[in-house]
């Protein structure tokens, strides 16, 4: 390991103060030099699937705010995409696929999909070669549950009703589609690793519709089986989970899937993430509309889990997303406070 990369360090349970820090999204529409690169892409699965491209847009926040860790530039759906799900993304509506149904479960072929993904691994491999040394680099894949939400319905809903309704009626082809998404997630993750990523993070955007029996079948059990493979091939990965609106049942969530980081939003109380912090790293968990007010509103946000978090392994991150409203002189202030700290 890279000693002068402080995300691993705190990977491997240092804390290290000031925290290393990355924004998830933080390639993105928010900043002016992306949107340039955007229009040069024939559209957004274009962008990630050419690596030049894909590598620019990478490395844009890392020059701009020098952030310790670089994640790639991709997209959860590249699966279902090497399915042959027909995946598309229209302005104005988020990412479009064919739904699926329980016979087309069945047919789902996943031989070749890391062919299609070539590029991707390309990409990884660039990065790895054009960041700082001590910039961590990041790849990262989509839990089986919020992949699966996504191919079932189609597109995205507000409480995944689609994809809660078609596992109760249909519970044996449920399980089938959420273990194959969990084989090729593990074999995507080592892809990554073995093309150059440093640590990978598993987003289960979606974990937080679900009640506690349905967490543990689809969404700790997968994303522990894709840690368990991950980790017979690369016994020395690091690794961050991070189920989003899963509250209370992150307190075991850790020890459940064998993640070396839990990934917090910004719901989780400070109170509750010190807690956790006990068993290792968490990463977290600033509110992104703190971003977008900056000033005041922004200090106070990052001051307070510095507080809370900061005599722990930390890796200071928002609670999601970065939104393309966000100022960039407001990611800058929040750069330079943390670092100031």
């Amino acid at each position: 390991m890279d000693e002068s990369r402080k995300v691993l360090r705190v990977l491997n349970g240092e804390t290290v103060f000031p925290p290393p820090v990355w924004l998830m999204r933080q390639a993105g529409r928010y900043l002016p030099e992306y949107r340039q690169v955007r229009k040069q892409a024939k559209g957004f699965l274009h962008l990630c699937y050419t690596p030049e491209l894909a590598v620019e847009v990478t490395m844009q926040p890392i020059s701009r705010f020098g952030f310790d860790a670089a994640i790639l530039f991709s997209d959860i759906l590249v699966i279902p995409d090497a399915l042959d799900r027909n995946v598309r993304f229209e302005e104005g509506r988020g990412p479009l696929m064919t739904p699926i149904d329980a016979e087309g479960v069945a047919r789902l072929d996943g031989s070749g999909f890391l062919d299609h993904l070539a590029p991707v691994m390309e990409t990884v491999s660039r990065l790895r070669s054009d960041l700082p040394d001590e910039t961590t680099l990041l790849g990262f894949c989509g839990a089986p549950w919020t992949v699966a939400t996504y191919m079932i319905a189609g597109h995205g809903t507000p409480d995944q009703a689609p994809a809660r309704r078609f596992a109760y009626e249909h519970p044996e082809a449920f399980d089938a589609l959420i273990d194959l998404l969990a084989d090729l997630s593990a074999d995507y993750l080592c892809a990554q690793i073995e093309a150059g990523a440093d640590a990978v993070q598993i987003f289960d955007s979606w974990a937080g519709v679900l009640g506690e029996v349905e967490f543990e079948r689809y969404c700790a059990a997968p994303v522990a089986k894709i840690i368990r493979r991950v980790r017979e091939r690369h016994a020395q990965a690091k690794i961050i989970a991070f189920a989003k609106g899963a509250g209370l049942l992150l307190e075991n969530y850790r020890r459940r899937v064998g993640s070396d980081a839990v990934g917090l939003d910004w719901t989780v109380p400070l109170s509750f993430a010190k807690k956790l912090q006990v068993e290792g790293a968490v990463q977290g968990n600033l509110d992104p509309v703190r971003v977008v007010a900056g000033g005041k509103a922004l200090d106070e946000g990052v001051d307070k889990i510095l507080s809370e978090l900061g005599e722990g392994p930390l890796i200071f991150n928002l609670g999601h997303g970065i939104t393309p409203d966000a100022d960039p002189a407001h990611v800058s202030q929040l750069v330079k406070r943390i670092r100031n700290a």
